[in-house]
C-alpha cells in the first residue's frame, strides 16, 4: 500500500532539518567564549548593590559571565555571543576603568523593564528580582553610578 501524501515529504523534511541543525554547529562564531579579565569595578555602593547587578546583569554586563551549555549550541550561541557582546560594549561592570558609555542609564533601564532582558528570564530564573529587589537594585545603581556616564568619578 503506498505511502499518504502528507507522510512522504516528512521524513525528507525531518532529515533535511537535522542536517542543516547538524551543520550550523560548524559556524564558530558563539562557541569560543571568552571572559576577558577584571580591570575595575565601580564604586559599589553597597554590597547589597552589587550582589543584585550581580545576579541582574553581570552575564551581559561584565567579564563574569557564565556560559551556560545552551550557549555552545548553534544558533542559539549566535544570540549569546551577540547579546553578550552588545552588552559588554554599553555597559562592562568589570572594565570601569574605561568609559562607559550608558552607565547613567543602568537604573532607568531596570526602572522601565528594559532589563534584564524578557529574553534572557526564562533561562536565568535567579535575575527575575522581587519589586523591593528591583528598588533596592534601581537605588544602589543611581548612588554607585552618580548620574555620570563615563564610569570615572568626577572627583578624580
Amino acid at each position: 500500500m503506498p505511502e499518504p501524501k502528507k507522510r512522504r515529504w516528512l521524513k525528507p523534511l525531518i532529515l533535511g532539518a537535522l542536517a542543516l541543525a547538524a551543520g550550523i554547529q560548524l559556524v564558530p562564531y558563539g562557541r569560543s567564549h571568552t571572559n576577558p579579565p577584571v580591570t575595575g569595578e565601580p564604586p559599589w555602593d553597597s554590597p547589597e548593590t552589587r550582589a543584585l547587578a550581580k545576579r541582574a546583569c553581570f552575564d551581559c554586563h561584565s567579564n563574569e559571565t557564565v556560559w551556560p551549555w545552551y550557549s555552545h549550541v548553534a544558533p542559539v550561541s549566535w544570540l549569546v555571543q551577540r547579546d553578550t557582546d552588545e552588552g559588554r560594549r554599553r555597559l562592562n561592570f568589570s572594565e570601569w576603568n574605561k568609559p562607559q558609555k550608558e552607565a547613567d542609564e543602568a537604573a532607568k533601564s531596570v526602572r522601565e523593564g528594559e532589563m534584564p532582558m524578557w529574553i534572557y528570564l526564562p533561562t536565568h530564573p535567579e535575575a527575575r528580582l522581587t519589586d523591593a529587589e528591583k528598588q533596592a537594585l534601581i537605588q544602589g545603581l543611581e548612588a554607585t553610578m552618580g548620574g555620570k556616564s563615563s564610569g570615572q568619578r568626577e572627583d578624580d
